[in-house]
Formats: C-alpha cells, structure tokens, sequence
C-alpha cells in the first residue's frame, strides 16, 4: 500500500506526443510518479524559412506598445533574435508584456524580462481577457508566434482599432517517422496518450493516418492539456478522457495521476 500511495501511476504506460527536444521534463514528472513513458514526438520546431520578418520588427521595437508571448517557442526564439540583432533586454523596457501562461513567463524572467501580465486561463481567450476593457485605440502589438496559430488575437485586437503585428518566430512541422515506428512505439499499447497542444494531436494523425486514429488508439485514453487542443481531438473523432483544468505540464501531470487514483475506500 505504500507503494502504491508514493506511486500513483505505478504499471500505467502513458505515450508523450511533445517535441523530442521538450518531452524530458514531462517524462520526468511521469516517471517520479511511477509510470512507464514512451515518447512519440508528432512535432519539430524549426526555425522560420526566413528571419526577415522577425529582424525587422526587432529593430522597430520603439514604434510597438505591446509584446505578446504566445508559447515558450515564441519566446525563446524571440530573445535568441534580440541577442543576435545586438540588442538586449533593456530594448523591452517600454513595452508592456504579455505572456500567455506560467511556463512563458518564466522563459521570459529567465532573460530578466519583466512580465506585466499572465492570464488566468493559459490560452488565446485569456490575453483578451487580461487587456480587460481598457482603450486599446492606436496601440501597436507586436506578437512573434509559430507559422499557423490561431487568429483570434490578432483579429479582435484589430476590431479594438489596435494595430497589430504578426512575426513568425519558428514553425511546427511532422517529424519524419514511419507507420512502422509508430506502431512499434504504440506497443505494448500505451494506457493513456498525452497532448500538449492542437499541433500534437494533428501532427499525430497525420502520421497514422486519419483513417486508421480510431482503430490505433483504441483502449488508449487521451489526455488533453486544455480546451483548444480537447477540441482539436474531438474534431479527429476521437474522445477526450481527461482536459487538465490548470494548462500547463505540471497541470496535466496532476490531473493523469487524478484520473488513475483509486476511488476513495468507505471508511464508514
């Protein structure tokens, strides 16, 4: 019983979609609670084709009111393109930062970048809501973000008569992996398979293949990091048996180790 009460995932196989370069700590936490983890990574950061883009918004910084964070990606790429333009944090000062959750924020501090704001709900809804009712006429934005991400913000910043630009700072792309190697990694099957983002979940399907999601994971339950990514699953046919209500790693580490505790004994 012990045991069992320090590890809570003890003889549970979970599968991990995350980018083989950030699956360590997510394995970590999984297997500090007993599991058996197997990576599957479904997607690669790369760098942008171009940096153009990017390098010319960097040396703009003075005419943006607003840095908006979107992902840990987005921010490391960003300050990796601050340092090679010459430039260094104290080019930010004058800007207020947004950063979409916890993990962003705490990419940015690393850097000694100040962040004024972090919402409640770690998505795309939440920045909104954070920016509150305020007069955003004639303020500038300047949001460097993956390839293809949602539009949301950006459109109803526009809508609040904001002006607003959009930077690519890195991409998502397939890995190149087998059927083959997937179905060897898909066994024995996993009982749970995680996703960290609505890129994993696609990414993943494309690498099975839509036609056969269903059949390969049957029996798998699948873990959601948050609302956007469990709609993302759900748009693949496939059911959502848990969504962390914290999006974050360790949000979602807590609610897989919930969702495979025993049901409390009666003690009645």
């Amino acid at each position: 019983m012990e045991n069992q009460n320090h590890s809570p995932l003890q003889g549970k196989r979970i599968a991990i979609t995350r980018a083989r370069s950030q699956a360590s700590v997510m394995r970590r936490a999984l297997e500090e609670l007993g599991a058996e983890v197997t990576e599957i990574p479904t997607i690669e950061i790369r760098d942008p084709a171009s940096w153009e883009a990017l390098d010319d918004a960097i040396r703009r910084l003075k005419e943006f009111d607003f840095l908006l964070v979107t992902s840990v990606n987005g921010a490391s790429k960003f300050l990796d393109r601050l340092r090679v333009s010459g430039r260094d944090v104290a080019a930010l000062r004058h800007l207020e930062i947004g950063a979409i959750g916890p993990a962003t924020a705490a990419e940015l501090a690393k850097a000694g970048v100040t962040v004024h704001f972090v919402p409640r709900e770690y998505r795309a809804e939440g920045l909104l809501a954070a920016l509150g009712d305020r007069d955003l006429r004639g303020k500038s934005f300047l949001i460097p973000r993956a390839k293809l991400a949602r539009d949301l913000v950006p459109r109803v910043l526009r809508e609040r008569a904001s002006r607003v630009e959009v930077v690519e700072a890195y991409e998502t792309v397939t890995p190149i992996l087998s059927t083959a190697e997937v179905d060897r990694l898909l066994t024995p099957r996993p009982d749970m398979m995680t996703f960290t983002s609505s890129s994993t979940a696609s990414h993943f399907a494309e690498l099975v293949g839509r036609e056969r999601i269903s059949g390969v994971l049957v029996g798998v339950a699948l873990a959601s990091i948050g609302p956007v990514t469990s709609t993302t699953i759900r748009q693949l046919g496939l059911p959502v048996a848990l969504e962390a209500s914290e999006s974050t790693i360790p949000g979602l580490v807590r609610a897989i180790a919930e969702y495979f505790a025993p049901p409390q004994a009666d003690r009645r």
